[in-house]
């Protein structure tokens, strides 16, 4: 190995360990659920993007061995050497007919989806509005497009509003936003975002990663919550999380938007597809959702012991719009020193620090899942004792 890149490499790795940030690698070593075995303890999952429960309900691991029998693990190459299968076919009608949109397109992974979306549906002349909260894969979207970025402070729509005022001599202007912010627990204010840009002739985008499966009275995500079916113009999404926790990404719009991403969005072009499994599982993981609505109510039953209980220990708790309840502690090495020392108490929460958050907003990120009992969730007591020996509360 070259030994310039040796050194740089390891005094940045020493200096994450100076500040008490470095990672340890964590291995699950038992089927993801409200419990899990982690580097061989048992632990309450309260760090977890299964929202529903269904990375391990059995219709949905029957859907996905079954795929396997029947189609093999995979198509080997890119959709357009070796082509998609029936179930790709399937699932496409599926998941557009569940955000009420014409068509969809099935990515590698959500991240894959929104750097593809919009490095495709924008370029030289036009520009891009991100809201800053964005995820990194929008971020890197824009990175990737020819357009000119603009970003605005979290959720402000008056500086929206300017900034689409200022732009006006742009080709095209896509708006694109988190419908739920995966750090902040808040959702984007859509009804407000959809009326700007109907008034200034912007395009919007939007990423249910973390809204799918959990908002709206179907679980369809934030366009739903807010009542603006076929008012956004594109709409990306994951099923490695509320809906089967497999992986496997979407981006849903009109046909013609559609057929455009499969001939121009690079990270579908050159990425091999969905596995058959992957895609069983989202089938079964949708008919479940459907068939089974006590699910979502569970989820917000449980989101709501949760928040009740946790508030009540003094920690200041962020979100209020999603099962994402984000534990504000500010200093990074205080929040990592609190997840390490829940995760010996058998509580793992993970703590996020720069660059994921701006410095001075580090957090432990806790997510609360509808298969949960009150027992898990009363580990909220183990918080706060744990917190209060740290000097935290």
């Amino acid at each position: 190995m070259n030994p310039e890149l040796q050194m740089f490499v390891q005094n940045e790795l020493n200096t994450l360990r100076e500040q008490n940030t470095y990672k340890e690698r964590r291995y699950l070593e038992s089927e993801q659920g409200p419990r899990a075995i982690l580097n061989g303890k048992r632990v309450v999952m309260l760090c977890t993007n299964n929202y529903l429960g269904l990375a391990n309900h059995p219709r949905v691991k029957e859907k996905a061995i079954q795929a396997v029998k029947d189609y093999g693990c995979g198509t080997a190459s890119v959709p357009e050497v070796c082509g998609l299968t029936d179930l790709h076919a399937e699932l496409c009608r599926r998941v557009a007919a569940f955000s009420n949109t014409e068509d969809a397109l099935l990515y590698s992974s959500c991240s894959t989806a929104n750097m593809g979306v919009v490095g495709a549906l924008a370029g030289e002349g036009d520009v891009i509005i991100s809201d800053q909260y964005n995820h990194a894969s929008i971020i890197d979207g824009c990175r990737l497009s020819k357009a000119r970025t603009v970003v605005f402070p979290h959720n402000d729509m008056n500086r929206l509003e300017q900034v689409l005022r200022d732009e006006s001599s742009a080709r095209l202007r896509m708006i694109v936003v988190d419908g739920v912010f995966s750090m902040e627990g808040d959702a984007a204010p859509l009804d407000q975002i959809v009326s700007l840009a109907e008034k200034y002739h912007a395009f919007t985008v939007v990423d249910e990663s973390h809204a799918a499966g959990v908002l709206g009275a179907r679980g369809a995500g934030t366009v739903e919550h807010y009542r603006l079916q076929g008012k956004v113009d594109v709409l990306t999404g994951t099923f490695g999380k509320a809906l089967g926790g497999a992986g496997g990404g979407y981006a849903c719009a009109s046909r013609e938007v559609i057929d455009y991403l499969y001939h121009r969005s690079r990270t579908f072009i050159f990425s091999n597809t969905m596995p058959p499994s992957v895609i069983a599982t989202a089938l079964a993981a949708l008919d479940v959702l459907a068939e089974e609505p006590q699910l979502l109510k569970k989820l917000w039953e449980n989101e709501r012991y949760f928040r009740s209980r946790l508030e009540a220990t003094g920690l200041k708790v962020g979100g209020g719009e999603a099962a994402i309840l984000p534990i504000l502690i500010g200093d990074h090495q205080k929040a990592y020193a609190l997840s390490r020392a829940l995760l010996e108490e058998g509580v793992f929460i993970t703590a996020v620090g720069f660059p994921v958050v701006a410095k001075g907003q580090a957090r432990l990120r806790a997510q609360v899942s509808a298969a949960h009992t009150k027992e898990d969730l009363d580990a909220v007591t183990i918080i706060q004792d744990t917190a209060a020996k740290l000097g935290i509360i």
